[in-house]
């Protein structure tokens, strides 16, 4: 091992091999090491350096404690260190070490009960700071003083013991702790009882309590512990440390005298007289009174009593917690006529059970007498609520109640009904019988779940009163016939020629037993085409029973209730037969050949739709193209009528529509379209018309609006019946109708000419423009338009003469 060992010289024992070395007086060097040649040979036992023991509180200080020194031979100077709590950590300045001699030194007095130790470590160093030496550990240790006083943990002890305890029972325990140290006498505590004080004062003399004086215990030391006589008492206590030798310190117990159920509650009086007026429910009567004496409030002093002598339990008692008293009350009315007096027996006990020491007594009793008081007692009546069962449709004056009330005086009484809203009721007023003024209904308002209420009062002749209930339940009384619904119906019929039926059912105003189940039926003297077939008993079906165009049928009905007795009615059902869609509604001719099974498809039907469509189209198509193939293809120099033939002139329509003037124009006069697809009063026009174009205004309808602002009555100019022969003429045949027009009152005030086609020359029908009617002045016939066929009925009539 490099290095020497350092030699710490002390002032207490060494141990050496269990050896104990005292040198008291002087330091002592120790040599752990010795040298032997020119090397170091270990010992085969380390010196053990015992703890250093220091007093604490010392005055002496700085003291000093060990010195440490290095037996190595060294050439140079030798500095020393301490480190460790109490010299360079918390707690720093307690020790310090000469760096030279090596001395430790106490620089301050010390205090056991915050530090009772201090570990520290001793270094010997070169003056460049090399360590020399293994670091030597030193112990000090603080020695204790009694220093410190006992204290009890509590300011007051308190505990209770049950008065007429046994010697030695314990009673509670105090504690007391000490700061110095617990392994030394000066921790050593000593508990004592220096005084005693009784409440009330005085009550008691003899010493009642001691005391463990190691463990703190209090018990009881004498008999006569009595809660009556005293109440608790106040111990004056002391506890001292180094065995009650040292420094002591002073406490209190308070010690309460708890109370066992020792005394029997005793009635006081055990006699009393009371009074009670009949007819009365939960009236106090009286109170009696008891006496314990036993802790108050608590339940050895709570009474419990009891009645004895009421065998129909007209009477009641209970406890008043803040007094203890018997509240004597009545539960039950009493009836003077039938007993004037009651006499009660009562006895009393404690809610808690009486303790073993109590004197052996009889349970306490008292008799208490009770006086009935009369008064006048209110009506009763034999039932409330009266109950009474009645067909709603009762004959007026039937006796539906009677012996409905009686008075326990015997005094006559007087009868009224109070409530009656819908006056239904009589009553007789002396005898009290209720009878039915008129029919009951039971659509009332005041009728709730078959039951209507009343309300009857009685007074008897000292002007007490009382009322009761009358509840009378209707019972439903066939009183309407029932009806039949509906009354208008389809009835499907497919390809098959099977046909469904007309679910009908009925109303009644009556109520269930009087209305369902219904009875349907088809009178005998009907037809025989239909029959009802019943379904439940509420519906039936109507139903044909032979194959049946379609079209309306009016089926009679008959329908009874199942009143006693039953009401009939009868009904005519409008029904129509007819082939129905899948929503039941009729479907149209083409609709219902389409939906039959020998029909087509839907899609096979669209498709024939749109090809006749097409074909119409392009047959439309062919016309316009040839009708524009003729007008392109006139001859020069044969006019501007000229052409192929007649026909083909009469096949080009030139339509021309112009309408000049204004809004002043337009309000000098109003035309009516002949046609208006919108028009439900006018009807189109046949596409064969020989008509070729029309006016904007169209063809007159009634009478001829006449212009304004031309004088009135003026004869028409006559027009051009026919066009010239010569097609070259047509610019003067134009012309001329353009004066005829300008001149004509009676035509629509425009400003432009009104331009029309030449429709061709021999034409069946003539001509229809205004320009040919005012040829001349006699009336024009158009009946010729009726030979056209019924399209063109309206159109003649519309020229009727004026």
């Amino acid at each position: 091992m490099a290095g020497g060992m350092l030699m710490v010289c002390v002032l207490a024992a060494v141990i050496y091999q269990a050896r104990t070395v005292e040198e008291p007086e002087h330091i002592q060097e120790i040599h752990p090491w010795k040298n032997q040649g020119t090397g170091l040979v270990r010992v085969k036992r380390d010196w053990i350096i015992p703890p250093i023991r220091v007093l604490e509180n010392s005055k002496q200080v700085p003291e000093n404690l060990v010195q440490i020194k290095s037996d190595k031979i060294f050439t140079g100077e030798v500095i020393y260190k301490l480190e460790g709590p109490g010299v360079d950590q918390a707690p720093k300045n307690f020790f310090e070490i000469d760096d030279k001699t090596g001395m430790i030194r106490s620089k301050r007095p010390l205090d056991r009960e915050k530090y009772s130790s201090f570990t520290l470590k001793a270094f010997a160093l070169s003056p460049s700071g090399e360590r020399l030496e293994n670091p030597t550990t030193i112990e000090i240790v603080v020695l204790d003083q009694n220093d410190n006083r006992p204290g009890f943990t509590q300011k007051q002890f308190t505990g209770s013991v049950p008065e007429f305890s046994v010697p030695g029972t314990s009673v509670m325990s105090v504690t007391a702790t000490d700061a110095d140290d617990p392994t030394t006498e000066n921790a050593f505590l000593s508990y004592s009882i220096i005084g005693q004080e009784s409440f009330p004062a005085n009550a008691v003399t003899k010493t009642m309590f001691g005391i463990n004086n190691e463990t703190g215990t209090i018990y009881t030391r004498d008999v006569g512990l009595d809660r009556e006589v005293v109440t608790s008492f106040k111990l004056k206590l002391q506890v001292a440390d180094m065995g009650g030798m040292g420094l002591s310190t002073e406490g209190v117990a308070i010690i309460q005298v708890s109370d066992i159920n020792n005394y029997a509650p005793q009635f006081s009086p055990n006699s009393y007289k009371m009074t009670a007026v009949e007819n009365r429910r939960n009236e106090e009567i009286g109170r009696v009174n008891v006496t314990d004496l036993d802790d108050r409030g608590t339940g050895h002093w709570e009474a419990r009593y009891a009645i004895s002598n009421d065998p129909y339990r007209n009477f009641a008692i209970t406890t008043d917690a803040a007094t203890n008293q018997g509240i004597l009350t009545v539960v039950q009315p009493l009836d003077y006529e039938a007993q004037m007096e009651h006499t009660l027996i009562l006895t009393v006990e404690n809610i808690n059970p009486l303790s073993s020491k109590a004197p052996n007594l009889p349970v306490s009793s008292a008799t208490v007498l009770v006086t009935v008081v009369n008064e006048n007692e209110a009506p009763h009546f034999t039932e409330d609520p009266m109950r009474i069962v009645v067909p709603e449709s009762v004959t007026p004056g039937t006796l539906l109640k009677s012996n409905i009330a009686f008075d326990p005086d015997n005094s006559h009484l007087r009868y009224e009904i109070s409530r009656d809203p819908e006056r239904w009721l009589d009553i007789n007023r002396n005898t009290g019988e209720i009878t039915a003024r008129r029919p009951f209904n039971m659509r009332s308002q005041y009728v709730r779940n078959n039951i209507y209420t009343a309300i009857v009062k009685v007074t008897d002749a000292g002007g007490v009163s009382t009322s009761a209930t009358v509840a009378i339940t209707l019972t439903e009384t066939n009183d309407f016939a029932p009806q039949l619904l509906p009354l208008t119906g389809i009835v499907c019929r497919d390809t098959r020629r099977s046909v469904s039926g007309l679910i009908l059912t009925a109303e009644d105003d009556d109520l269930p037993p009087q209305a369902a189940p219904f009875v349907f039926e088809i009178p005998d003297d009907v037809s025989g085409n239909w029959t009802v077939v019943q379904v439940n008993d509420t519906h039936a079906v109507l139903q044909p029973l032979v194959d049946l165009d379609d079209g309306e049928y009016a089926v009679t009905v008959l329908v009874s209730d199942s009143g006693s007795p039953f009401f009939s009615s009868y009904a005519q059902v409008n029904v129509t037969v007819c082939l129905c869609d899948t929503f039941g509604d009729c479907k149209s001719e083409a609709g219902a050949i389409f939906a039959s099974s020998t029909g087509i498809s839907f899609i096979a039907l669209i498709i024939i739709m749109a090809s006749i469509a097409l074909l119409l189209l392009l047959l439309l198509l062919a016309v316009a193209v040839t009708s524009c193939g003729r007008r392109h293809h006139i001859k020069k120099g044969t006019g501007l009528l000229g052409g192929d033939s007649e026909d083909d002139i009469r096949d080009n329509v030139l339509n021309y529509n112009e309408q000049g003037g204004g809004e002043e124009d337009e309000n000098a006069f109003n035309m009516d379209l002949l046609w208006n697809p919108l028009d439900a009063n006018t009807t189109p026009m046949s596409p064969v018309s020989p008509v070729s174009c029309y006016p904007a205004s169209g063809l007159p309808r009634g009478k001829q609006p006449v212009r304004k602002d031309a004088p009135h009555d003026l004869p028409s100019p006559i027009y051009p019946r026919r066009p010239p022969a010569d097609p070259t003429d047509i610019q003067d045949y134009i012309n001329d109708g353009l004066e005829a027009a300008d001149k004509d009152p009676n035509v629509p005030p425009y400003d432009t000419a009104l331009i029309y086609d030449y429709e061709g020359e021999g034409s069946l029908a003539g001509s229809l423009s205004s320009v040919a009617s005012g040829s001349s002045d006699g009336e024009q016939d158009y009946d010729y338009l009726n030979d056209w066929g019924p399209r063109f009925q309206k159109l003649a009539n519309m020229y009727e003469p004026r």
